[in-house]
């Protein structure tokens, strides 16, 4: 099995990605995107196996994006580039709708997580 990738690798692939990302997306954004070298366990996890690999954040700094290089290292360890590529495209595009939909009112996204969360929960109840 190879090794995952640096996060200076995945600071480059991310670059990459976010340079795909049409301009008009970035408005209010002034915090930009953020890679971070932490795993993040989520509050509710329950066999500590559920990690946030994003989140989109609003305070008076700003609003920014946050990406955890150790999350994705322990949920994707096996993932070759080309996949963790994917995976990484899908979590950006996830919080850049949460950014989005935070400036038009929504929270439709906030919701769809919920559940997801919700139904996690739902499978270690007795």
């Amino acid at each position: 099995m190879e090794d995952f990738i640096s996060i200076d690798r995945m600071h480059e692939i991310l670059d990459e990605i976010a340079q795909d990302i049409p301009r008009d997306f970035y408005k209010g954004l002034s915090g930009g995107i953020v890679l971070l070298p932490d795993a993040k366990l989520h509050k509710e996890a329950v066999n500590d196996d559920l990690y946030i690999m994003g989140e989109y954040h609003r305070s008076r700094m700003g609003k920014y994006i946050k990406i955890y290089y150790g999350s994705f290292k322990k949920v994707y360890p096996y993932l070759d580039e080309a996949n963790l590529k994917e995976k990484l495209r899908h979590t950006l595009i996830h919080e850049f709708t949460h950014h989005l939909e935070g400036l038009s009112g929504l929270k439709d996204l906030e919701v769809e997580d919920e559940i997801m969360i919700n139904e996690y929960k739902s499978r270690f109840k007795d």
